[in-house]
This record gives structure tokens, sequence and C-alpha cells, in this order.
């Protein structure tokens, strides 16, 4: 009996998950939150860490996709390799790439 009330729970909970999940886009690796990117957010614009191949108008197209705003300007910048030393040893920390999106006066991106 206790197998079944756990199996219900399990399922509803899965249901709760899925309705909570937030849509993503491929192009799109995450939101980068850094306190320079929180400062430009309360102006309109705001940072993302991109796909490598990812060029302005497919992340404005993912952007609208996803968040529902249509961006005004996107800008991308390479972020360099940095090599880094830890506990003497010397790796490299891989670079890539970001995107700042502008966005129109009044339209606002909100993050979970």
């Amino acid at each position: 009996m206790a197998t079944t009330k756990t199996k219900k729970n399990i399922t509803s909970k899965d249901e709760e998950v899925s309705q909570k999940k937030v849509k993503s886009h491929p192009l799109i690796k995450k939101a980068r939150i850094t306190e320079k990117s929180a400062n430009y957010a309360e102006k309109g614009t705001y940072t993302f860490d991109v796909v490598s191949s990812a060029n302005k108008n497919e992340i404005k197209k993912a952007i609208k996709e996803v968040y529902g705003v249509n961006p005004v300007k996107v800008s991308i910048t390479q972020i360099a390799d940095k090599t880094v030393t830890r506990k003497g040893r010397e790796s490299v920390k891989q670079g890539g790439k970001k995107a700042v999106v502008h966005l129109k006066k009044g339209d606002k991106i909100t993050f979970a």
C-alpha cells in the first residue's frame, strides 16, 4: 500500500517540475549575472553566455522565443582563454562568447 502512495507522489512531483520548467534555447547557455550586468539590467541591457557559433540574428530570434521580448540591438564579444595556476600546475580556463542584448525602454526580462 505504501508503494502506491509513493508512486502517486512521484508522478505528481514530476508533473509539477515539468510545469515549472523554464523555456530554454540551445544557443543561450545562461544569463551572465555579475555586479556590472545587474546595473545594466536596470537600464534594459542584459548579458548572456552563448554558444561560440551563434551570430547576432540567431541570438535575437532566441531571445524573442524564450523571453517574449524583441531586442533592439545585440552586441557580441569573444571571451579570451585565460591561463590559471593552481597548486603549481598551469591550466587553461576556457573562454567563450557573450552577448549583450539591448531592449526597448519599458521591456524587461525576469530571471527565476
